[in-house]
C-alpha cells in the first residue's frame, strides 16, 4: 500500500486540557513523512465536563447504566476534536480530500485490568460515526474493545507504533520507549521480532492530582517543587511494596490505580519528591523485568518536560534517559501519531494488539471504522 495522510487524535488522563492532533504520512508499517501537530485547547467548559465525567465515572465502575453524563461529553468532545482536525488540515494547506483516515482515540474514562477471573474492561468517550459525518472522511476508533473482550488488557496501544520508530535508530535492544503519560507505558523491542510492552507504573497523574489538591497548580512545572524536597525513603520503600510492580506482562493500569494519597501527610516538597521517586523507581522495576535490560530510554509525553523524574530516571532507575525531541521526534506528538499509524493499520486490516503488549491470544485487529 502507498502511504496516506492520516490525523491521530489523543487526550490523556491526565486532562491538561488540550487535545493532541498530529498529521503522519504512513502504510501502518513504516513512516514517511512527520506531518503538522498542534496542541488544541479545549474551551473550558468541555473541560470541567470532562472532569466530572471521570469523576462519576469512578462511581459507576461498570456497574449498573452508565452515568448520563456520558452522552453529553462524548457529543462535545467529538465536536470539538472535529474542529481540531479540521483546523490542523487547514493550516498544513491540506483538504480533508486529502486525508485517508482520522484516528479518534477518544477519552478513557475508565479502565479496569483483566484478572484470573474475569476479563477486563474499558471506556473510552467518543463518536466515531459523528466524526466521520462532521469530517467527511473515513474515522478509526474505539481502538480497545476488542482487544479486552478477546481477554487482553487493552492498553498499552502504542507499541506498534513505538517499534516502527525504534527501527529506524537502534535494532540492538538496548533502547526502549518510554511514555510519560498520566500512567507511564514502556515498549521494548530486541531488534528482531519480539516487542513487548506495558504499563510500568503511574506518571504524571498523582503529582499533578497533589499539585491541584494542595493548590499549587496544574503541575510542578520544570520539576521544581520536586527537586526543593527530599525524597521521604521509608515510604518509597513502602510504596515500592506494591504488588502491580513486580507482576508478569502483560499488565495494565486505570488512572487511578495510583493516586495522590500516597503522598498524604507529607509537606509539599517532600510530597512532590517522593511521587516523583515512586514513578522513577517503578520504571527500573520495569526494566527489570524485561528479557534484556536496555541501557537507553527515549522519553516521550509530558513528564519528559520534568527534569527532577528524568534525574531519577537515571539515578533511580539505573538507565539513561534521553527526551525523544533529542532524537526528530516530537515528544509531544508520538501518542496523536501513534493513533495516526493505528488508523491506517485498522484501514488495512492489520493487527494493532499483541500477545507480548495487551495480552491478546492472537495478534489482534482491532478499531472500529466509521464513515
Amino acid at each position: 500500500m502507498e502511504p496516506i495522510w492520516a490525523v491521530g487524535l489523543m487526550t490523556g488522563t491526565v486532562l491538561d486540557g488540550n487535545i493532541d492532533v498530529a498529521l503522519l504520512k504512513t502504510d501502518g508499517e513504516t513512516v514517511d513523512t512527520f506531518g503538522a501537530y498542534t496542541l488544541a485547547p479545549y474551551p473550558p467548559e468541555i473541560r470541567s465536563l470532562l472532569e466530572e465525567t471521570l469523576q462519576q465515572a469512578r462511581a459507576w465502575n461498570f456497574e449498573g447504566p452508565e452515568p448520563a453524563i456520558f452522552s453529553e461529553a462524548e457529543e462535545a468532545l467529538t465536536r470539538a476534536q472535529s474542529q481540531a482536525v479540521k483546523d490542523l488540515v487547514t493550516s498544513a494547506g491540506l483538504t480533508m480530500a486529502d486525508i485517508g483516515i482520522v484516528g479518534f482515540h477518544g477519552q478513557s474514562v475508565l479502565h479496569r485490568a483483566p484478572t484470573r477471573e474475569r476479563i477486563g474492561a474499558t471506556r473510552q468517550l467518543g463518536d466515531g460515526e459523528l466524526m466521520a459525518s462532521i469530517l467527511g472522511t473515513k474515522v478509526a476508533y474505539d481502538f480497545r474493545t476488542a482487544d479486552v473482550r478477546a481477554g487482553g488488557q487493552g492498553a498499552p496501544l502504542a507499541a506498534a507504533y513505538h517499534a516502527a520508530l525504534l527501527r529506524g535508530l537502534d535494532t540492538s535492544g538496548d533502547t526502549a520507549v518510554l511514555n510519560l503519560g498520566g500512567v507511564a507505558n514502556i515498549t521494548w523491542w530486541d531488534g528482531k521480532d519480539l516487542v513487548i510492552a506495558f504499563d510500568t507504573g503511574p506518571a504524571n497523574a498523582p503529582l499533578n492530582d497533589f499539585m491541584k489538591m494542595r493548590g499549587l497548580g496544574e503541575m510542578d512545572r520544570d520539576g521544581t517543587l520536586g527537586a526543593s524536597g527530599k525524597v521521604d525513603e521509608e515510604r518509597l520503600t513502602r510504596l515500592l511494596e506494591h504488588p502491580y510492580l513486580t507482576a508478569p506482562y502483560p499488565k495494565s493500569l486505570d488512572r487511578f490505580d495510583f493516586t495522590a494519597t500516597m503522598a498524604d501527610g507529607l509537606d509539599d516538597a517532600t510530597g512532590a519528591a517522593t511521587l516523583s521517586a515512586f514513578t522513577a523507581s517503578a520504571v527500573g522495576k520495569a526494566l527489570d523485568l524485561l528479557p534484556h535490560r536496555p541501557k537507553r530510554l527515549i522519553v516521550s509525553g509530558g513528564g519528559r518536560r520534568n527534569p527532577t523524574i528524568m534525574a531519577m530516571l537515571e539515578n533511580r532507575a539505573g538507565v539513561t534517559a534521553v527526551s525523544a525531541d533529542q532524537y526528530g521526534w516530537r515528544g509531544d506528538a508520538v501518542e496523536a501519531e501513534c493513533f495516526a499509524f493505528l488508523a491506517v493499520r485498522v484501514l488495512r486490516g492489520l493487527p494493532i494488539s499483541f500477545p507480548t503488549t495487551t495480552g491478546a491470544p492472537r495478534p489482534l485487529q482491532g478499531g472500529r471504522l466509521g464513515g
